[in-house]
């Protein structure tokens, strides 16, 4: 593991998604699944969200897209959170799930709108 893209995928994972949420994503992990939890925020989030390319907000519509398309709930739960926080208005959130709803399936659109209200309502945005 590279300790400096680790950290800086940790302090993004964590400004993302919130610092309670990846904290107990570690605290939960065992022998088992600790392995992937490193993973996930050296590569995920150090390598690829660390990059200069695109800003947060970008990545935020595109993780929304992608894991709405792979129909991933518990994802897209937790990335509405995050594009909430990136910058992503409620209105873009709706725009990227009625075209995942064309493009990958009206189920997927479906799935991801009611997660969003979900959200929206815990949120109380």
């Amino acid at each position: 593991m590279d300790k400096e893209t680790f950290e800086t995928g940790l302090r993004i994972r964590k400004s993302v998604l919130g610092a309670e949420f990846v904290d107990k994503a570690f605290a939960t992990a065992d022998d088992f699944n600790r392995p992937l939890q490193e993973l996930v925020t050296q590569y995920c989030w150090g390598e690829i969200w660390g990059r200069p390319g695109l800003d947060k907000k970008t990545r935020s519509l595109l993780n929304l897209a992608m894991i709405s398309a792979l129909n991933r709930p518990h994802e897209v739960r937790a990335h509405v959170k995050g594009a909430l926080t990136n910058g992503v208005t409620k209105d873009e959130i709706r725009e990227v799930f009625l075209q995942v709803a064309i493009y990958c399936g009206v189920p997927a659109g479906v799935d991801s709108f009611r997660i969003a209200r979900e959200v929206f309502t815990e949120l109380g945005v």
